[in-house]
């Protein structure tokens, strides 16, 4: 049998951090956003985003995983700053590729309220005032973000998209980080105790998301 793998599909500010925490207290190796000092073993991916190495890898060998093969669960795989855009969650040439390579994968999709996220993302350090409208973003081109009711309709989009090209596959789960259950379903999606559940990130601020 190989090796399951989880990947989660959700933006930014929809528990992604709190899905970091609650994977690392069930004993699995998880890679979010950035690879920092003391993760790795290999010498070509610390300080690295996750975005980056996960094109890089599709581009030339095919397989988005392939320098990622310390970590069970990759989350967060969003990066946007100046010099880059780089969101393989949406992203259907990278997502089957990964299918194709590790068949045992598993996606998860994060889910907060659209509104209450955008909201959020406006008030996340410089996210929505200033990285979002700046960048080329799949399904916000350059020019948008920069308003509550804009991001609310993107995230809204993605959400649409991951449930039509997953629509009754058994390798995707969807769960609202508010849902009371949220714990219970996503041991049970991946077949593991999950011993911690909480709210990670609260009332934090980085310079980068």
């Amino acid at each position: 049998m190989t090796r399951m793998r989880v990947v989660n599909l959700g933006l930014p500010k929809t528990g992604t951090t709190t899905l970091t925490d609650a994977l690392r207290h069930a004993g699995l190796t998880v890679a979010d956003w950035r690879i920092r000092p003391g993760q790795s073993n290999r010498d070509d991916i610390p300080r690295m985003h996750l975005g980056k190495i996960i094109y890089d890898d599709y581009f030339n060998t095919g397989d988005p995983l392939a320098r990622l093969d310390e970590f069970d669960v990759i989350n967060e795989m969003s990066a946007v700053r100046e010099d880059r855009s780089l969101w393989p969650q949406t992203d259907w040439g990278v997502l089957s590729a990964i299918e194709k390579h590790h068949p045992s994968v598993k996606f998860i999709l994060t889910m907060r309220d659209p509104a209450k996220t955008a909201d959020s993302m406006m008030r996340w350090n410089n996210l929505g005032k200033h990285r979002l409208p700046k960048a080329d973003i799949p399904g916000l081109p350059r020019g948008f973000g920069g308003k509550t009711e804009q991001i609310e309709r993107w995230m809204s989009g993605h959400y649409a998209f991951c449930h039509h090209v997953f629509a009754g596959r058994n390798n995707f789960m969807s769960y609202n980080i508010e849902d009371p259950q949220a714990q219970n379903k996503i041991a049970t999606y991946l077949g593991i105790d999950l011993p911690w559940w909480g709210q990670s990130n609260v009332g934090k601020a980085e310079a980068e998301s």
